[in-house]
């Protein structure tokens, strides 16, 4: 099995909403604010309105599940799912929350990005299977998006 890089994802982000400690852990949303992505094949711009629904557990993994739309450069519209883990030492994570500089190598953070569309132009998006890394910034969210060869 190979991994292909396929594009980025530079993701905005608005201020954490917490809902609090529920019965599944505790809650938390992130708006997302809009963007930018590209690659060889695919650019455009991040629609705002999605949000980054996280999950933190009792072990202190956030479960991420990430839902918006990407609008391509030639007008075709892309929705996006993604779902992962981002996981590290108590200390890093309470630096990431705070919306501290945290360096990528010092927390675990995986994806998998699903795709849907109705421009057959990008119908290789749905075609493949996706796996991403992420890196969490005080305002953003950059992930790198690989095809599965």
């Amino acid at each position: 099995m190979e991994l292909k890089f396929a594009f980025e994802l530079r993701v905005e982000v608005a201020e954490i909403q917490v809902l609090g400690d529920t019965p599944k852990g505790n809650r938390r949303m992130i708006p997302i604010k809009g963007g930018t992505f590209e690659g060889a094949k695919i650019k455009g711009t991040i629609q705002a309105g999605g949000y980054d629904w996280q999950l933190i557990r009792t072990d202190e993994v956030a479960e991420v599940d990430a839902r918006y739309v990407l609008k391509t450069d030639d007008g075709a519209l892309i929705t996006i799912v993604n779902q992962g883990l981002r996981r590290g030492p108590a200390a890093v994570m309470k630096r990431l929350a705070a919306g501290e500089e945290v360096l990528p190598s010092q927390y675990y953070f995986r994806s998998i990005p699903v795709f849907e569309t109705a421009d057959p132009r990008y119908a290789w998006l749905t075609q493949s299977v996706f796996v991403a890394t992420g890196v969490r910034k005080p305002d953003k969210v950059l992930i790198q998006v690989y095809e599965v060869l």
